[in-house]
C-alpha cells in the first residue's frame, strides 16, 4: 500500500465506520471546532458532550467568550480538570477578537500563535475547517502512525518527534482536500479511539491491517516508544471549611500558577497545625469552638495524588465580619458557589458533604 492509498483507506473507512454523529462534526465553524478540540484534550468524548453544549449556550461565539469574566468561564469548566485549558481558552478568545477581528486565522502556522493552541490542535482546526493539508499528532493518531510505520524512535526525544511529524505530513491526502482532509483527520482519530487502542487492538478489522508493519510483526503494543516516564508524587492538603451561621463558606481565589490556579477554593494548608494557626489568626476565639475533622479523601491528578483533609470550623457573626472585605475572597452560599469556578473535589465536598451547623 502506497502513502496516498493509506490516506484513501482511512477516508473510506471513516465514511462508513467512523464517528459521524458528534455535534462538532456537523460544522466547520472554527469556534466550535476549536472549543471541542480544547475540551477533548485528556478528556473522554462522553464527558465533553455536556460541557460543550453548556459552553455554547453561555458563549455562542468567540466574541461572547472573550467578553466574559474569567470566573464565569472557570465556573462552566469546573469538573473538566486541567484548568489551564480554560484560562487559555479565555485568553485565546480575547486574542482572536483583539488581533484577528473576531475571525480565527485559517492556517495552522497562524493558529499555533494563539494562546493554548499547540501544533496538533492547530492542525485539527486547519484541516477540519479550512481543509489545509496539515497533520495532527494527538495521542490516538501518534499510536496509529507509530504502529503502521513500526516507528521505533523514542518520542521522549525531540528529534524523533520531529521525524514523526514529517511522516505524518507525507501520509496526508493529496487530492480533493476540501472533502478528504476533514474526513482523513477524523478517521485517524477514530482509528486510535476505537480500533488501534493501547491494549489488545482490533487489528483484523483495521483498514490499514494489510500494511501495518507492527501488526505484521505481531507486536503493535510495543508502539509508540517513549522511555521517559513521569514519576507520580503525592501531597496532603488540609482544607479549612469556615462556615458561618447562614451556611456560607469562606472561599478565596488560588494563585494564578500551580494546582487549581485561578479557581476559588477553601483555604488550603500543608498541615493541620498550619490550618489551626491561620484560623486562630483570622478568626480569634475559633479554638474554643467545635471543630469537626471530616473524613479524608483522595483526589487523583495526572501525575499527583492529593490526600485532602477537610476541617469544618463554624463561625459566629463577629468572626464572619472580620474577613468580609478581602480581595479575591468571599463568603458564598450554595447559590453563589454554583457560579464560581471551583475545583471538582471542592464542589463535591461543598455540595454533598458539608452539613448545616
Amino acid at each position: 500500500m502506497t502513502l496516498p492509498s493509506i490516506a484513501t483507506a482511512v477516508v473510506q473507512w471513516q465514511a462508513s465506520h467512523g464517528r459521524n454523529h458528534l455535534p462538532w462534526q456537523q460544522t466547520r465553524d472554527p469556534y466550535r471546532v476549536w472549543l471541542s478540540e480544547i475540551m477533548l484534550q485528556q478528556t473522554q468524548v462522553s464527558t465533553v458532550l455536556g460541557y460543550y453544549q453548556r459552553f455554547l449556550d453561555a458563549f455562542p461565539d468567540v466574541a461572547s467568550l472573550a467578553a466574559a469574566p474569567q470566573d464565569a468561564v472557570l465556573a462552566l469548566w469546573s469538573g473538566l480538570g486541567y484548568y489551564s485549558r480554560a484560562r487559555n481558552l479565555h485568553k485565546c478568545a480575547q486574542a482572536v477578537v483583539d488581533q484577528w477581528g473576531g475571525a480565527f486565522p485559517q492556517t495552522a502556522e497562524e493558529l499555533v500563535s494563539l494562546p493554548g493552541i499547540g501544533r496538533s490542535t492547530a492542525g485539527a482546526i486547519a484541516s477540519f475547517c479550512f481543509s489545509q493539508r496539515v497533520p495532527i499528532l494527538d495521542a490516538n493518531v501518534r499510536r496509529v502512525l507509530t504502529r503502521v510505520l513500526a516507528f521505533d524512535g523514542d518520542l521522549a526525544q525531540a528529534k524523533s518527534e520531529r521525524l514523526l511529524w514529517e511522516h505524518a505530513q507525507q501520509l496526508c491526502p493529496t487530492s480533493d482536500l476540501q472533502q478528504s482532509m476533514p474526513r482523513y483527520t477524523q478517521g485517524m482519530m477514530d482509528l486510535g479511539a476505537s480500533i488501534c487502542i493501547p491494549r489488545k487492538p482490533s487489528c483484523l478489522v483495521c483498514p490499514l491491517h494489510s500494511e501495518c508493519r507492527a501488526g505484521r510483526a505481531g507486536n503493535p503494543e510495543s508502539y509508540p516508544v517513549r522511555t521517559r516516564k513521569v514519576k507520580r508524587s503525592s501531597e496532603s492538603w488540609w482544607l479549612l471549611i469556615a462556615m458561618d451561621q447562614d451556611q456560607r463558606v469562606w472561599l478565596q481565589k488560588r494563585p494564578q500558577s500551580g494546582i487549581w490556579a485561578g479557581l476559588y477554593s477553601t483555604p488550603v494548608f500543608d498541615s493541620f497545625e498550619a490550618l489551626q494557626r491561620s484560623a486562630h489568626l483570622n478568626w480569634p476565639a475559633s479554638e474554643s469552638q467545635d471543630w469537626h475533622e471530616m473524613p479524608a479523601f483522595l483526589h487523583v491528578l495526572t501525575h499527583k495524588d492529593l490526600h485532602l483533609h477537610p476541617v469544618l470550623v463554624p463561625m459566629n457573626k463577629a468572626q464572619t465580619a472580620m474577613v468580609s472585605e478581602v480581595a479575591d475572597a468571599c463568603w458564598a452560599d450554595a447559590a453563589a458557589w454554583a457560579d464560581l469556578g471551583l475545583p471538582a473535589p471542592i464542589r463535591k465536598l461543598l455540595d454533598a458533604e458539608v452539613q448545616p451547623i
